[in-house]
């Protein structure tokens, strides 16, 4: 059975059950900014946040975005993704635009990976866009946190993903 989330209080269905913690998380390939390939949720020697979005080009996802990339400025033991269906061109001009350096902006439009980790709207109008959803993976792969943000217009509880890194 799958998840669902609200849009503009709509009930809409996810592709899946986004992953909760205890689960390993699935190596996925996404792309930055610059066109390069990473893989985020494998083991690693930092804790990862990986932060799903609709759009960068949305007021909530820009805001959200901007407000992790502060939050998040000094924390060292911590690498944090920001992943959406955005095309890289428009990530860049995105991080360009907001000074977004504390952390990674990254699309999942090649491979579509993301919907391994259940998040992928699987109907409405933001069909085939992430829902916004907080994960985060110890440094051995495995999620100790997931936080689904119930409505996709509004931002996560930014202290409690802290709260829990």
């Amino acid at each position: 059975m799958s998840a669902t989330v609200n849009f503009k209080g709509n009930p809409i269905h996810l592709i899946g059950t986004p992953l909760q913690p205890g689960s390993i998380a699935p190596p996925t390939t996404v792309v930055t900014k610059d066109l390069q390939e990473i893989v985020i949720g494998k083991p690693s020697s930092k804790k990862q946040i990986i932060i799903a979005v609709p759009s960068l080009d949305t007021g909530v996802c820009e805001k959200e975005t901007k407000t992790f990339n502060e939050k998040l400025q000094s924390l060292t033991n911590v690498e944090a993704v920001v992943v959406s269906m955005d095309l890289p061109f428009a990530q860049r001009r995105f991080c360009d635009s907001f000074n977004i350096a504390n952390l990674t902006v990254a699309s999942d439009f090649r491979y579509r990976d993301m919907e391994k980790w259940g998040v992928v709207i699987a109907e409405g109008p933001l069909k085939g866009c992430l829902a916004r959803v907080v994960f985060i993976v110890d440094t051995n792969g495995k999620i100790t946190y997931t936080q689904v943000v119930p409505e996709i217009g509004q931002e996560p509880n930014y202290d409690d993903v802290l709260k829990n890194i």
